[in-house]
């Protein structure tokens, strides 16, 4: 994950520098040092202190950067993250491509986590989806499991998630049963999920032997209910509700009994958390 994490350094980086940082170089001392600290400013959950510190040392090795306190942390406002010490050009050159990652990935650590505590005591677990900024959907997943959640699929390869658009007829067990039997033999180790409109649906699904999780789409609380009813003490395949999930309703969904919730919102809507480089010039 570092290699693909650095090479997103260098792109944040080239698209804000280009060719030269100019307000650093014309209006700050080239010998001029100073101690700088990344604050959180509002109680939340942190993401990214480790790529954030590397964007500091990207800039400039000779950089002195301390990450204070870990990923997946509870914070109050006033929390010193990083600790960066040195050419003072340097820090402010680095200071918003470090803070645009560490600020938006640590939102959606800490919605997360309120979605997380929201549904503390029941059996539900929160999962992320596939809806994340193109080329960052591992940083993104990794703040989700900051916050507590759980990731669902990385992306195609690494699970079979069937849905309208891929049955060739709505509930043909059969052909679904022939794909699911190729799909053992040639990716063995991939599970398989398969997407549910209604319940008559959920009853077929739930007669296939090899279907491991099935996706309740849409489905009012009642619907939900009687899937898990319709499931019963089997425990697979396990039941993910998903569409129409709020903070607001998130509770009443886990109370049904499914075993999952997934929530595009946690990547693609968190605000950002607010943090802030606080610069103290030191004496050259």
């Amino acid at each position: 994950m570092q290699d693909h994490s650095d090479a997103l350094i260098k792109m944040a980086l080239a698209e804000d520098i280009g060719d030269g940082d100019v307000t650093s170089q014309f209006f700050i001392p080239k010998e001029r040092r100073a101690c700088a600290f990344m604050v959180v400013r509002e109680e939340g959950v942190i993401s990214g202190v480790e790529i954030a510190a590397r964007v500091f040392v990207a800039v400039d090795a000779a950089l002195d950067v301390e990450v204070l306190i870990p990923d997946g942390s509870k914070v109050s406002g006033g929390a010193l993250l990083i600790r960066v010490e040195g050419s003072a050009r340097s820090i402010l050159t680095a200071e918003r491509t470090a803070l645009n990652f560490l600020q938006r990935l640590s939102g959606m650590a800490t919605l997360t986590a309120r979605y997380v505590e929201t549904i503390r005591e029941t059996r539900a677990q929160i999962l992320d989806t596939r809806k994340t900024t193109p080329g960052y959907r591992l940083l993104e997943k990794k703040a989700v499991a900051d916050g507590g959640g759980t990731n669902h699929r990385i992306g195609l390869y690494d699970r079979a998630m069937v849905k309208d658009n891929h049955l060739v007829a709505e509930g043909d067990a059969g052909t679904i049963r022939n794909a699911i039997e190729k799909l053992h033999s040639e990716r063995p180790g991939v599970e398989v999920e398969l997407e549910a409109d209604h319940l008559d649906q959920v009853r077929t699904f739930l007669e296939i032997e090899g279907v491991d999780y099935i996706l309740l789409d849409n489905m009012s609380l009642e619907e939900l209910r009687e899937a898990v009813a319709a499931r019963g003490d089997r425990g697979k395949p396990q039941l993910e509700a998903s569409g129409g999930v709020t903070l607001e309703t998130l509770r009443e969904i886990a109370k049904t009994g499914v075993d999952f919730i997934s929530v595009g919102a946690l990547t693609h809507s968190a605000p950002a958390l607010d943090i802030g480089l606080d610069f103290t010039p030191l004496e050259s």
